[in-house]
C-alpha cells in the first residue's frame, strides 16, 4: 500500500495546502486569522446571536474547544458574547462592528483562494471533488 492512495494521508496534505494558502493570503492582507476562527466569522454573519454551542455544532468543532476560538477572536475585538436571555447557563455570540467589517474584508478573499487550494484540477475536476467530499462527509 502507498500513501498516495491512502484518503487519510491524501486529505492531510490537502488540508495542509488548504491552511498554507489560507494562512499566505490573509497575512497579505494584514489578518491574522485562522480558517476555524474565520468559519466562526461566517456562522455569526448567517446566525447573528447564537449560541456558543451552535457555533460548534455548525462549523463541526468540538464544543470544549470552541470557547478558546471565541475567546481570541472577543480579544481580537471581532465579537462579542453575553449570558443568553433564554437559558442563563449558555452564552449567545455574535458579531461587533469590527468583527463585521473585517469579515467583510476577508470573506472575498476566502472566496477566491477556495481556487487556488484546487488549482491543479481543473473547473469540472473542482465541482465533481467537492461534491464527493460532501457525500463523503454525510
Amino acid at each position: 500500500m502507498s500513501l498516495n492512495n491512502m484518503p487519510g494521508h491524501l486529505i492531510r496534505r490537502l488540508h495542509q495546502i488548504s491552511t498554507q494558502i489560507f494562512q499566505q493570503r490573509l497575512h497579505d492582507v494584514g489578518f491574522d486569522l485562522t480558517p476555524v476562527q474565520f468559519a466562526t466569522l461566517e456562522v455569526l454573519h448567517n446566525h447573528p446571536n447564537i449560541e456558543q454551542a451552535q457555533v460548534a455544532s455548525i462549523i463541526a468543532y468540538d464544543r470544549a474547544t470552541i470557547g478558546g476560538v471565541i475567546d481570541r477572536l472577543e480579544q481580537k475585538g471581532f465579537i462579542q458574547r453575553e449570558v443568553s436571555k433564554k437559558d442563563r447557563r449558555a452564552r449567545e455570540v455574535r458579531l461587533s462592528q469590527d468583527g463585521l467589517k473585517s469579515y467583510k474584508k476577508v470573506a472575498p478573499i476566502v472566496a477566491d483562494l477556495q481556487h487556488d487550494i484546487l488549482q491543479n484540477l481543473d473547473e469540472t475536476e473542482q465541482k465533481d471533488l467537492l461534491k464527493l467530499l460532501q457525500k463523503a462527509i454525510s
